[in-house]
């Protein structure tokens, strides 16, 4: 009989959050720390991924900060590597780390903007594919959650080089979801609305922008960071165990419209 209460337990396992100093990065880092996962939490400030890290262990996860910028392929194999002196593997990666859109009409979009957006959200996801999540491979098992956005299902006005961006990453996904199904190794991709962060903050609250967009949105409100962590911690444990190369809306409805 299957042992249904352990569907969502990621104990004994090591997982690997990008951008996990804020936002829906630290959300996600939180909320598999305390479904028993060991935490990586890497991105560019040394102070934020401490606070995040000694936030886990003060709940009595286990956690460690790494400083790691997904534009440099040295700092992601030094990422690995550290992960590997700590830990000797990987089992979760969850490529959280991007950068917002660039609110400008194509007219207005510069070469540095495009080059910049589609550096960081996309091929920095491949890059961490390439270089972390083949770590997994000997194993023959492993998790990899893409953070993707509305963005790349839809589009979304002024927003071409960050819509460009997020629809690599849901063809990046479901391609690698063909290309390591063989090998035991599950690909999916979140796909968030509007959610409340210090970096939305200003769009949400604006008096007709704010307005605009909630009117889009058939649950009425914009996401909060509780709404954010529970599809990571699905897409990465056994209940998902027979779900690869998929995108999950977390829009509100957004998209059902």
């Amino acid at each position: 009989m299957n042992d249904f209460a352990n569907l969502f337990d990621l104990r004994g396992q090591v997982a690997v959050v990008t951008g996990g100093g804020r936002g829906i990065g630290r959300a996600i880092a939180e909320a598999l720390a305390a479904h028993g996962a060991r935490v990586v939490v890497c991105g560019r400030t040394a102070g934020t991924l401490d606070a995040v890290a000694e936030a886990i262990r003060g709940r009595g996860g286990e956690a460690m900060a790494v400083s790691a910028d997904v534009a440099s392929d040295d700092d992601i194999r030094r990422l690995r590597d550290t992960v590997f002196d700590r830990y000797g593997q990987i089992d979760i990666l969850v490529n959280n780390a991007g950068i917002d859109p660039h609110y400008a009409s194509m007219e207005h979009t510069t070469d540095e903007a495009w080059r910049q957006i589609l550096d960081i959200n996309l091929t920095g996801v491949y890059r961490c594919c390439r270089l972390l999540g083949e770590a997994m491979l000997p194993r023959r098992q492993g998790a990899i959650v893409n953070i993707s956005s509305i963005a790349g299902h839809i589009g979304l006005k002024r927003q071409v080089p960050y819509a460009a961006s997020k629809g690599g990453v849901e063809q990046l996904t479901k391609a690698l979801a063909h290309d390591w199904a063989e090998h035991g190794i599950r690909v999916n991709a979140i796909a968030y609305g509007f959610v409340q962060t210090d970096l939305t903050a200003g769009v949400v609250a604006h008096p007709h922008i704010g307005a605009k967009l909630l009117s889009r949105i058939p649950l009425g409100r914009f996401g909060k960071l509780a709404d954010v962590p529970g599809a990571a911690v699905f897409l990465a444990s056994p209940a998902a165990a027979y779900v690869t190369g998929h995108s999950l809306l977390v829009d509100g409805g957004w998209t059902a419209t």
